[in-house]
């Protein structure tokens, strides 16, 4: 009996002791802030940017679209799911199910990349998952629409232009859902800790950053009464962020249904 115990209190400790490190849908093309028109690439994946322990099959995306404006004028909306093509994205632990798109952009502006993925079952959570994800492209430092909200059933607005930050900036953004702000809703944070391999739909394996500790490789804060939050960007690169459960949503299939707002930025450094 003893014996028996000491192996489940053994189990039970390398159980708790497993990272529980946090889901991504990736948006991901390599520049956001472009001097001119031309072909945007798109990786999406669904994934853990900072440890790349294990990738998700992403199931059949239900919408990608981009929504473009320039300046003060009318905002136009392009239906992209037909742009999308399925491939195999190869993980450190395994490969899974993942999509690409070729867009073309020749408009200035701002152009915001809104997708919506299929739900995805999590057996560990006994629940299903979807993160709304938008990632937001400017051509020719002409601001237009990166304010605003797309319309989603959640979504992240940002306070400060998404493709316009220094490292050491502070990104500030607003959590919706259906057009309301979410009060005191915690929001994960992720860094993408390996370089993009465009050509081999992978991560490269050299150059990331080694956490001192599991609570820095998923970092989480919270929005204020407002639905308001910041966050100070301490490295140059790609940052993540996914406000939980905040969906109108709750339930799916009869099961538990958890709709996350995602959105991408990136900070550069000054030279």
């Amino acid at each position: 009996m003893k014996k028996l115990m000491f192996i489940f209190v053994g189990l039970a400790v390398l159980f708790l002791s497993v990272p529980a490190f946090a889901h991504f849908q990736m948006l991901y093309t390599p520049e956001i802030a472009l001097e001119k028109g031309g072909t945007v690439n798109f990786k999406i994946v669904w994934t853990h940017p900072f440890a790349d322990e294990h990738t998700m099959e992403m199931t059949a995306p239900k919408a990608f679209y981009v929504l473009s404006q320039r300046g003060e004028g009318k905002v136009k909306k392009t239906d992209l799911k037909g742009k999308l093509k399925p491939i195999t994205w190869t993980g450190k632990a395994n490969a899974a199910r993942a999509y690409e798109a070729t867009v073309k952009v020749r408009s200035m502006g701002d152009h915001m990349f809104c997708f919506v993925p299929g739900p995805y079952y999590d057996k560990h959570e006994e629940a299903w998952m979807q993160q709304i994800t938008k990632t937001i492209v400017n051509v020719g430092g002409i601001p237009g629409n990166w304010a605003e909200p797309a319309g989603l059933e959640t979504e992240i607005v940002p306070l400060d232009k998404p493709y316009a930050l220094w490292t050491g900036n502070v990104f500030r953004g607003v959590v919706l859902s259906k057009g309301k702000p979410v009060p005191d809703c915690d929001i994960e944070v992720e860094y993408i800790n390996h370089e993009v391999l465009m050509n081999y739909n992978a991560f490269a394996r050299s150059n990331y950053v080694e956490a001192p500790q599991d609570a820095f490789v998923t970092m989480t804060i919270k929005a204020n009464a407002n639905g308001e939050f910041s966050f100070g960007i301490p490295r140059a690169g790609w940052w993540g962020f996914a406000a939980l459960g905040v969906g109108p949503e709750k339930e799916h299939k009869g099961e538990k249904f958890n709709a996350d707002a995602v959105i991408w930025i990136k900070a550069v450094d000054m030279k």
